[in-house]
C-alpha cells in the first residue's frame, strides 16, 4: 500500500512539473492559431500572469528612457513584444509605425487602458458608450471640453481668470517658509480646473480633492489586486469617495430649482441629458472624474520639473525672465491683465515648455488595442488581433535621431527643429484623433504661471529634486522652493 502511495505521489509530482513546464513554454512562446505562418514580434513574455510588469514598475532615477524600454530596444529593436499585468503587449518606439497606428483608430485599433486604469476609469452600459468609443461619444466629449477649456474660451475668459488665480496662489506661497512645488502645483491646477468643471470651492469641500487625486495617481501603476492593504485597493477607495461626491453634486443640481445657475461644465452636461441618450448618471460621474484628472496632472509635473531644470540652467532662466519683463515694458499699465497677443508672443516660454514636456514624458506611452491582425511593414512580423499596442512616446522624445544630446535641457533646440520631425517625434499630448483637447489649456496655464512668477517673484530651491520614474515621473521627497516678492504685489 505504501509503495502504491509513493508511486502516486511521484506521478502527481511529475504531472505538476510537466504542467508547469508546458505553461511556461506556451506562455513564453505564444503562436498564431492559424496556419498562415505569421511571425510575432521578437521579445519575452516574462512569467505567467504577471509577465514583465515588475521590471516596468522598478524605479529609475533618471530622466532617461526607463531601463525596461531601453534594454529591450537594444536587444530586440524598436518594436518588441512583452506582457504587462497579464496582457500581451507590443511596444513600439518606431516613429513611422507609431504615426501609422495613431491614424488607424476605429479601423485597425481602438483606445485601450491597462486593467488598473480601465477599472478606475471604467464606464458601464452599452459598448458604444465606452470611453474608447470613436464616434458620437468621443465627438461630444471633445466638443464640450473645448467649449469650456479650448482656445476661444481661454482667449475671452479663462486667461485672465488663470492669471488672477496664479497671483493669489503665488502670494500664498510667498508667505510660507518653503513650498513643495509638485504637491502645491497639483493643488493649484486641480482647484482651478474643478472650479470650471463643477464650481468647486476648496474651503467648502467635504475633503481635500487634490489629496485624493494625488493618492489615486500613486496607485495607478500598481498591480490591480483589489484586497485591503494594497496600493490599488486604496486607490479604488479614494476614487469611490471622489465619484460619490460628484454623484451627490449631480443629483443635487438635477433636483434644484436653480438648475443651470452655475453655467459650468457640469451644468452643460445636465442640460444635454434630454438630447443625448448616453448621458446617464454613471456616464456623467465617470466623465467628470476623468476630465478633472486629465486637466491637472501633466501641468503640475511640468511645473515641478521646470523649477528643477531652470535652477540647473541659469542662462535659460535669464532668457525666460527677460522675455516676460519685456512684455511689461511694452505696456502702458504694467498692472493690467495679460492679453492673448502677449501670450502668443512668448516664443522662448513655449520652447522651455516643449523642452520640459519632452524630458518629463508625463505619459510614458499611448495604448491601443488591435482590432485585427496588423502586419508591420518592412519588419516581417504581425501583431495579433486583441493584443495591446503601446506607442512609447518617451522613446521618441529621447531619440538622438530626432533630438541631438537628448538628455540635455536645451530649449533653444526648438528654433531649428523641422516641423515634420516634431510631428512624428514629439507627442506630449497624444496623437491622431485622440490628441489631447487640453493641450492649449495646459500651455496657457504654464505660460501664465511663468509670467506671474518671473515678473513678481524671486525663487530659490531649498532642497530636493531627486528624479524617480516608475514609469510615471516623480520627485522622491519633492522639490522645495522659497518664494519672495520682488516688490509690493498688487493682486488682481
Amino acid at each position: 500500500m505504501s509503495t502504491l502511495i509513493g508511486i502516486m505521489c511521484i506521478v502527481a509530482l511529475l504531472a505538476i512539473c510537466i504542467s508547469h513546464y508546458w505553461i511556461m513554454i506556451r506562455w513564453r512562446n505564444p503562436k498564431f492559431s492559424n496556419k498562415n505562418k505569421k511571425i510575432l514580434p521578437p521579445g519575452s513574455m516574462g512569467l505567467p500572469f504577471i509577465g514583465e510588469t515588475l521590471h516596468l514598475i522598478i524605479p529609475s532615477y533618471s530622466l532617461d528612457l526607463h531601463p525596461f524600454i531601453k534594454t529591450r530596444i537594444l536587444r530586440y529593436g524598436t518594436i518588441f513584444r512583452t506582457s504587462l499585468v497579464g496582457r500581451p503587449v507590443v511596444i513600439s518606439a518606431d516613429p513611422e509605425f507609431n504615426n501609422y497606428i495613431l491614424l488607424q483608430e476605429g479601423k485597425l485599433v481602438e483606445l485601450y487602458y491597462l486593467d488598473t486604469f480601465s477599472n478606475i476609469f471604467k464606464q458601464t452600459g452599452d459598448d458604444q458608450f465606452r470611453p474608447n468609443a470613436a464616434g458620437l461619444v468621443h465627438k461630444y466629449v471633445r466638443s464640450i471640453f473645448l467649449s469650456h477649456f479650448g482656445a476661444e474660451i481661454l482667449k475671452t475668459k479663462l486667461l485672465n481668470q488663470i492669471e488672477e488665480f496664479v497671483e493669489r496662489t503665488l502670494f500664498s506661497w510667498s508667505n510660507q517658509a518653503s513650498v513643495e512645488v509638485k504637491r502645491a502645483a497639483s493643488e493649484m491646477v486641480l482647484n482651478f480646473s474643478a472650479k470650471q468643471i463643477f464650481s468647486y470651492d476648496a474651503e467648502k469641500a467635504p475633503f481635500d480633492l487634490s489629496e485624493k487625486y494625488m493618492k489615486i495617481i500613486d496607485g495607478l501603476m500598481s498591480f490591480p489586486l483589489n484586497v485591503p492593504g494594497t496600493a490599488y485597493h486604496k486607490c479604488s477607495k479614494d476614487k469611490e469617495k471622489v465619484t460619490n461626491m460628484i454623484r451627490d453634486m449631480l443629483k443635487h443640481r438635477q433636483n434644484s430649482p436653480r438648475k443651470g445657475h452655475e453655467g459650468d461644465f457640469l451644468d452643460q452636461i445636465i442640460s444635454d441629458m434630454d438630447k443625448e441618450e448616453f448621458l446617464t448618471e454613471d456616464f456623467i460621474v465617470q466623465l467628470v472624474f476623468g476630465v478633472l484628472f486629465a486637466t491637472f496632472e501633466s501641468v503640475s509635473v511640468i511645473v515641478a520639473l521646470a523649477f528643477q531644470l531652470l535652477s540647473e540652467h541659469p542662462s535659460a532662466l535669464q532668457e525666460l525672465t527677460a522675455e516676460h519683463e519685456a512684455i511689461l515694458e511694452k505696456r502702458e499699465n504694467t498692472n493690467s491683465f495679460l492679453t492673448w497677443d502677449e501670450y502668443k508672443s512668448m516664443t522662448f516660454t513655449l520652447q522651455v515648455i516643449n523642452e520640459t514636456l519632452r524630458l518629463g514624458n508625463v505619459a510614458p506611452g499611448l495604448l491601443r488595442r488591435a482590432l485585427k491582425d496588423i502586419p508591420v511593414k518592412g519588419k516581417g512580423f504581425t501583431i495579433p488581433a486583441d493584443w495591446t499596442i503601446m506607442v512609447v512616446t518617451s522613446a521618441l522624445h529621447m531619440s538622438p535621431n530626432a533630438f541631438e544630446d537628448p538628455l540635455e535641457f536645451n530649449p533653444w533646440r526648438w528654433k531649428d527643429l523641422e516641423q515634420h520631425v516634431i510631428i512624428k517625434n514629439f507627442m506630449p499630448f497624444g496623437g491622431g484623433m485622440r490628441q489631447c483637447a487640453g493641450a492649449e489649456y495646459s500651455r496657457v496655464f504654464l505660460s501664465t504661471f511663468f509670467h506671474v512668477l518671473l515678473t513678481k517673484y524671486r525663487w530659490t530651491k531649498i532642497k530636493g529634486g531627486e528624479i524617480a520614474r516608475s514609469p510615471i515621473l516623480g520627485f522622491g521627497k519633492g522639490i522645495h522652493i522659497k518664494f519672495t516678492n520682488k516688490h509690493k504685489i498688487m493682486v488682481h
